[in-house]
């Protein structure tokens, strides 16, 4: 896969993983992920900084800023680092025109892409461990039947 083609790919998992986070009920780990991807595109120079935006909906009515992040076609939002506020430019209120192109990729998918991308697969180290096999005792099974009658199973 060519290298524009497969950062593509990693622009597209991220949209789909911030989609998916932004309706589940249990969104970390999609946020962690999305995150992670996001910092190492950033590092390795495939995605940049553009500048800060306020956020449409603050929590507790406290107005703050998120990075606008540019990866390929794809515009997404983290949460700015101290030194952002310095160098890069406040952009002020989003653009509601502004919109990501719509691509679709199954969550299973995006996650496995990402995660391979964020932590490629380390081999692991096969372990034999050792088990003992341990004999279950039957309460079925009475040695000696003539301790343990019964007139009532007998029928006496």
């Amino acid at each position: 896969m060519k290298n524009n083609q497969s950062i593509r790919q990693l622009a597209i998992a991220i949209y789909t993983i911030n989609r998916h986070a932004k309706t589940a009920p249990d969104n970390k780990q999609l946020y962690s992920l999305k995150k992670m991807a996001i910092e190492k595109l950033l590092r390795s120079g495939n995605a940049e900084k553009v500048g800060l935006h306020f956020v449409d909906n603050p929590k507790f009515s406290k107005q703050h800023s998120t990075v606008l992040v540019r990866c390929d076609d794809f515009l997404f939002h983290t949460i700015p680092e101290k030194e952002d506020f310095n160098t890069l430019p406040h952009l002020g209120q989003q653009d509601p025109a502004s919109r990501n192109p719509q691509e679709r990729m199954s969550l299973k998918t995006a996650r496995e892409l990402l995660s391979t991308y964020v932590d490629p697969p380390q081999p692991i180290p096969v372990v034999k461990k050792k088990t003992k096999v341990v004999q279950k005792k039957s309460i079925h099974n009475i040695q000696n039947s003539q301790n343990f009658r019964s007139s009532y199973l007998d029928g006496k």
